[in-house]
């Protein structure tokens, strides 16, 4: 998307149509259907009050049992399920969250199926079905991302193409055949800093992997313009150093590969284990794009970019959210006494 007053575009890779995604079962959107039964609430796209009912078999997995309820994976079981009312009002969930994340601004709709069952074929199935679905309501392209390549093949080719050419999410030194997928579905493709075995621990170890990965795709024929660059985010609960290696990682790539390469990177994924999520994940996309980053796999309902880059950097909260991500509030001491004094308390 093209933001107002900054040079260049903001590609936003819209994360939230996946079926890892949950809400709490103690949260404000699960509530009581007009039948009584537990649902998860939602206004569909003409603007009308609906229920996604949990269904029972849901109720005796471990995650309901731990108060999670992951919705995506019901929206996507029930309209799959053969059974009117069910298909229903899954598919309108469905066709909500789409019409949600292309109003707010999502370039790629990024779909993923890993949770709908441990069964590769039901994953395949699943995935083919979802891709068949999205692009009938989206005018936006989809990404396909998965945890196995050959899911994101049989998303891939269930791609016809008429919002735009899809992307691949992702391919890594561990798996270079998705190159050759992106190849034969004429599909861009995020390539992914990880090593073969494992996950690099700072910044010279992501450039590293990513150039590799870049220089493989180069070598098959891939144009630059069609590769972006994940430089891997990490909670900076877990090492305050990981923001740093990874803005670092990002200057670096940037600096090497030029203005033509995409840099991006799941940026959601810096605010893990720590409240006021949102305000975390929004200085987090600031700091990215300052050091060079032109693209975001994020939730632009939640982050919408253009009230992302409007932040007033002058503010307490602005200011220790940024001091923790670069390091300097070790192990976020200031940043959860503030939490706990009620400083942050607009970003709950």
């Amino acid at each position: 998307m093209k933001l107002e007053g900054r040079d260049g575009e903001f590609i936003v890779i819209g994360e939230n149509i996946h079926t890892t995604r949950v809400v709490l079962r103690k949260g404000r959107l699960v509530v009581k259907n007009p039948e009584g039964l537990e649902a998860v609430r939602y206004y569909d796209t003409c603007k009308r009050r609906r229920f996604l009912t949990i269904p029972d078999d849901f109720k005796r997995t471990q995650d309901y049992e731990e108060g999670r309820v992951k919705y995506v994976k019901i929206a996507v079981q029930s309209a799959m399920s053969g059974l009117a009312s069910q298909a229903d009002e899954g598919l309108a969930y469905l066709r909500r969250m789409v019409q949600r994340q292309v109003y707010a601004g999502a370039d790629y709709l990024d779909l993923n199926v890993d949770e709908v069952s441990l069964r590769l074929d039901e994953q395949k199935k699943a995935m083919r079905w979802l891709v068949g679905a999205v692009q009938e309501a989206s005018p936006v392209p989809i990404s396909v991302d998965s945890s196995n390549v050959e899911t994101i093949g049989e998303g891939l080719a269930a791609c016809d193409g008429r919002a735009g050419r899809p992307l691949l999410n992702s391919a890594s030194l561990e798996r270079l055949e998705a190159l050759d997928l992106a190849l034969r579905f004429n599909a861009r493709v995020v390539v992914t800093a990880a090593g073969e075995s494992g996950m690099p621990q700072d910044a010279e170890g992501r450039v590293g992997n990513a150039s590799r990965m870049v220089d493989a795709a180069l070598s098959r024929g891939i144009a630059i313009e069609d590769i972006f660059v994940d430089a891997l985010v990490f909670p900076i609960s877990v090492d305050v150093g990981f923001g740093n290696h990874c803005f670092e990682a990002i200057r670096r790539l940037r600096a090497k590969f030029g203005p033509g390469i995409h840099v991006t990177g799941g940026f959601s994924n810096v605010s893990f284990g720590l409240p006021c999520r949102r305000l975390i994940n929004d200085v987090f996309t600031i700091l990215a794009v300052e050091a060079g980053a032109d693209s975001g796999i994020v939730d632009p309902v939640a982050s919408s970019p253009e009230r992302v880059f409007a932040m007033d950097r002058d503010t307490e909260p602005y200011r220790l959210a940024e001091a923790m991500l670069l390091g300097r509030d070790r192990m976020c001491k200031a940043f959860l006494r503030a939490f706990r004094k009620g400083a942050l308390d607009a970003y709950r």
